[in-house]
């Protein structure tokens, strides 16, 4: 069965998906490099329904600016709903050159976790967001280990 289709699996409208988005800083973005797939972790801003990073030059900056679209990832869990959710951004990135756009507020303020020049700022152009959530399954709590986050709802 699709997991689209399972009832224990609700599928988060785009307005819930923005708010997710919105209100973390730590995402997870995809790329293909050399005809590979590699993925990174990014801090970032959601700015204009895009998605906004800082990065050097490098291997994250080559596969994000490939041709093929990117993709981010966020995701979370409740210890207290035990409910998991998970945010995937599918678009087009660009490199950020307008200087009207460099000195918006949410840009502006963007600051890398990672020491280091950042000069490149880029923009992920959405093509596709969708999220969902679903109820977390009771760990087995003498197999899970202590660094599993479902632990601390049943303990």
């Amino acid at each position: 069965m699709d997991a689209k289709n399972r009832p224990d699996v609700e599928k988060l409208e785009q307005i819930e998906c923005w708010h997710l988005l919105e209100s973390h800083v730590l995402a997870r973005l995809a790329v293909v490099v050399d005809g590979h797939p590699d993925i990174f972790p990014v801090n970032y801003v959601v700015d204009n329904r895009s998605v906004v990073f800082r990065t050097a030059s490098g291997t994250k900056f080559l596969g994000a600016l490939e041709s093929t679209p990117v993709a981010m990832e966020i995701d979370g869990y409740d210890s207290h709903t035990e409910l998991a959710w998970s945010v995937v951004l599918r678009g087009a990135a660009r490199e950020v050159r307008r200087q009207e756009e460099l000195s918006n507020a949410s840009v502006a303020y963007l600051d890398p976790w990672q020491g280091g020049p950042k000069e490149h700022v880029i923009r992920v152009n959405t093509l596709n967001l969708s999220g969902r959530r679903f109820k977390v399954t009771k760990p087995e709590i003498w197999k899970t280990p202590l660094s599993d986050p479902r632990r601390a709802s049943f303990e």
